[in-house]
Parts: C-alpha cells; sequence; structure tokens
C-alpha cells in the first residue's frame, strides 16, 4: 500500500507552528525543527513490511500550502497520516476535508494527544478514517493498514531510517545543538514520572517502556556514521539507574564519548553528583530538566514531586560535573499571585547569574484537553475558552490574577536574564569557540522577545 506520512504547512501571521513531536505547541518567528522520532519509526516499520511509503514534511521543507498538497496528489496515496496538536486541530480539520476533495479515495489517520483525549470531536469534525489513540503511531498505524493487533514491543521495532526521513532536514534549525548537524533518537516511550498534571504526552504513553540499552547504543553508532556530531534523547525524562550506568559505561567501551555529544531531558533529585559525573565522562553535554515554578505550592499541586531544595542541589551538581543544564518555567498558573510570578523569574534568573543553569526557557501555562490540569480546571469553570486556536500561549485561555500584559512581560523579563554581566560574559567566551551556536542563540533570545512582545 502506498502510504503517506505528513506534517501539512500552515500558513499563520503569528510564525511557524512548533508542531511534530512537541509537547507544548507555539508558534515560532525562528523556528526550531524537532525531529519526530516516532512517526520516523512509523515509517520504516511499514517500509520494512513492505509498503511503499512517503515522508512529507511541508514545514520543515518551507513547502507553500499548494506545493504540499500538489506533491501529494501526485504521488497519489492510498492511505495517509498526520500528527495534530490542540491549537492546530481545526486548520487539519479544513485541511483534510480538502485533501478528501482532492483525494476522496485516500484513508486519513490522524494522531496525537488532542484527539487522544477527545476522539469524538474529530470525528464528528473531520472526513477522517481512523483516529489513533495513543502514541505508538507505528504499531497503531500498522495494526489499521493490515487489520491485525500489534505487540507494542519497543525491542522489536526497526532501526528508523534516516534516510528515508530526511534526518537533515531537521539537523541545523534547532537551538539543543551546539554541533550540528544534530540528530534525535528516544531510549524510550516517555517519561517514568508521568505524574505532572498539566503533561498532556502522559495521556499518550501511560506506562514507561525503555528499549534494550544495546540497541540504542547501537543507534548511536549508526548516527555517528551518518556524520551527526551531536544527539539528543528526547524521552520524556531519560532512564536511569542501572540502565543508565549500563548506557554510559558502553558509551566510553565503544568509544562513541570523544565522537558524538549527548543531549536528554532529565528530572532534579533523580540523580547522585557521582553519576552526573558519569554522563559527563560519558558525552553528555546539555542535560534538560522541567522546574516549572519556584513555589513549592506549585510543585505540589502539579503533582511534581519536587522539592525547590532538589532543584537547586541538582542544578550545581549537575553544573559542577560539566555539564550544561537547560531549564523550563512556566507562567500563568491561576492560583499564583504576581508576586509568586515574579519568584519564579527571578529564580530562573538567578541560576543564570550563578552558572547552575546555561540556559532557559519560559513559556506561557496552557491546560490541554486530556490533562488532569484541564479536567481540573474545567469542572472549577476556570477556563476561558474551548476555542482550540486561542490555546498557542498567545493568550490567556483560563483566569489567572495576572493580565496577559503582565504574564507576557514575565516571560520577556525571564529571557533578559540572558542580559546580566556575568551571563553575557560566560556566553560571550562560548562565542569564541563556536560563533555560529552563540548567532543562532542571540537570533532565538531575539525570536523568544519578540513572541512575548
Amino acid at each position: 500500500m502506498r502510504v503517506a506520512i505528513c506534517f501539512p504547512p500552515l500558513l499563520c501571521e503569528k510564525g511557524v507552528p512548533l508542531l511534530s513531536q512537541n509537547r507544548q505547541f507555539q508558534w515560532f518567528r525562528h523556528p526550531a525543527f524537532i525531529y519526530p522520532v516516532v512517526p520516523a519509526s512509523a515509517a520504516t516499520l511499514l517500509q520494512s513490511r513492505g509498503h511503499e511509503v512517503l515522508w512529507l514534511d511541508g514545514i520543515a521543507r518551507g513547502m507553500s500550502p499548494e506545493a504540499f498538497l500538489s506533491a501529494l496528489c501526485a504521488w497519489q496515496p492510498e492511505a495517509l497520516f498526520l500528527e495534530t496538536k490542540t491549537p492546530v486541530v481545526q486548520r487539519h480539520w479544513a485541511w483534510i476535508r480538502e485533501l478528501k476533495a482532492r483525494l476522496p479515495h485516500c484513508r486519513v489517520a490522524i494522531g496525537g494527544d488532542h484527539v487522544t483525549a477527545l476522539p469524538e470531536e474529530t470525528r464528528a469534525n473531520a472526513p477522517v478514517d481512523a483516529v489513533l489513540m495513543g502514541g505508538d503511531y507505528d504499531f497503531a498505524l500498522l495494526a489499521w493498514l493490515e487489520g491485525s493487533p500489534q505487540r507494542h514491543d519497543l525491542a522489536e521495532l526497526p532501526r528508523i531510517d534516516r534516510t528515508l526521513t530526511h534526518w537533515r532536514d531537521y539537523a541545523f534549525r534547532n537551538g539543543n545543538f551546539l554541533r550540528t548537524p544534530g540528530a534525535y533518537m528516544m531510549a524510550g516511550r516517555d517519561c517514568w514520572h508521568a505524574r505532572c498534571t498539566f503533561c498532556s504526552w502522559t495521556t499518550l504513553y501511560p506506562h514507561f517502556r525503555v528499549r534494550p540499552v544495546e540497541a540504542v547504543l547501537d543507534e548511536v553508532g549508526h548516527l555517528i556514521a551518518l556524520g551527526a556530531r551531536e544527539i539528543m534523547d528526547d524521552t520524556g525524562s531519560f532512564p536511569i539507574g542501572p540502565w543508565l550506568h549500563a548506557f554510559c559505561e558502553g558509551m566510553i567501551a565503544r568509544g562513541y564519548h570523544r565522537r558524538v555529544r549527548l543531549n536528554c531531558n532529565l528530572r532534579f533529585g533523580a540523580l547522585s553528583a557521582e553519576e552526573y559525573r558519569l554522563m559527563r565522562r560519558a558525552g553528555f553535554r546539555l542535560v534538560l530538566f522541567g522546574v516549572e515554578s519556584a513555589n513549592q505550592a506549585t510543585l505540589d499541586r502539579l503533582n511534581k514531586q519536587l522539592r525547590i531544595e532538589q532543584v537547586l542541589a541538582g542544578a550545581h551538581d549537575a553544573s559542577a560535573a560539566g555539564l550544561e543544564v537547560h531549564i523550563t518555567l512556566m507562567f500563568g498558573y491561576p492560583w499564583e499571585s504576581l508576586a509568586d510570578a515574579r519568584r519564579t523569574a527571578e529564580f530562573g534568573r538567578e541560576l543564570l547569574r550563578r552558572g547552575d543553569a546555561a540556559t532557559l526557557q519560559a513559556t506561557w501555562l496552557v491546560p490541554y484537553p486530556g490533562t488532569p490540569l484541564f479536567r481540573e480546571l474545567e469542572a472549577a469553570d476556570e477556563l476561558l475558552s474551548h476555542n482550540w486556536a486561542d490555546y498557542d500561549m498567545r493568550a490567556p485561555v483560563m483566569r489567572s490574577p495576572l493580565s496577559a500584559n503582565e504574564i507576557r512581560a514575565l516571560v520577556s523579563e525571564t529571557y533578559r536574564g540572558f542580559l546580566q554581566p556575568r551571563v553575557l560574559l560566560r556566553h560571550g567566551l562560548r562565542a569564541l569557540t563556536h560563533p555560529a551556536y552563540a548567532a543562532k542563540a542571540i537570533r532565538s533570545l531575539a525570536g523568544h522577545l519578540a513572541d512575548y512582545r
């Protein structure tokens, strides 16, 4: 069967949609493209089973809507899969209607956290043939096409075909990469904590699973052979414990630690100072942590199971080990006062000032359908909108003591932490050895400040 896996371009005055494999949606003036690992696994799995596969990402390739649709129609797919997100699901419904008018015999399947939470809504608003529930698009798509259930065993998946899925389209325009070309992989699906009330990916992957250590090491070796100089593992929380130790020891034993740098998502309070040092010896460079708020009451309400003291200690230990720490912060909690939010902004700026955080990301809290946070706010009549296009971090969608302008100002204030003298000095020294990365970082900072102007 001829199957297309695609990301249609979506024109909007707000910018470029940050859509593929993204836990929180934003429109970016200076976009970063994330290689969608699970859809890429789906493409590879289908091809290994004898299906003819077209990979067409109109967003990453900068295609116009008409050029994209023309290319797709010329290929004449018999089936098509696309991933959606809450703020663009209505646009995707319209696009599917247009596609069906042009290719009436093409079967369409749609997936993502939004349609997993509200499948009947999409069936009522778009002529889809299937709504794939959960995040295992590879197994689910194969089961839909072949009409047989699949075991969701990650160890049985073939290694992703990076040529089929145009990995170099995502290898350069990404702020996580110090060295390019960079590549993405996933050691597991998705987060071993999986309890944060705001996270929509817990609806996709409610049970954490990991791939065999040797399989992940083999993938690292394959990416090195393709020319990747840095690899981002996008598992929601990188595996810890014996798995982590075996992986790090394997990186060193194979000599990969001298040939590539690794980045990953982690949780504070999970690793010791010695384990951070082991990761550094194994080739890890950047570790990303979700802090979300500097207020303990908020962390408790989000079910982060994290203490502020653990954030401070973990950021210091990881930085002292030679790792670059990236933290994420969010603003706009309905229960936080302006003083609470300012505490978070200053907390992020202080970690930058100390050097215990090298970079940070500040965003607007969005309660996506399917999350415990959404259900909590809906039950309390705290939601201001059910127009999903509003859920794009540009306007409040829930009641808050803070105005929209106050939230934007707080996000901008947090990002201006990069302009502190100590931080500028550290990044200025980095610019001497990596000028291209420094230029990219400046463009990214300018874009963030413009986005939250």
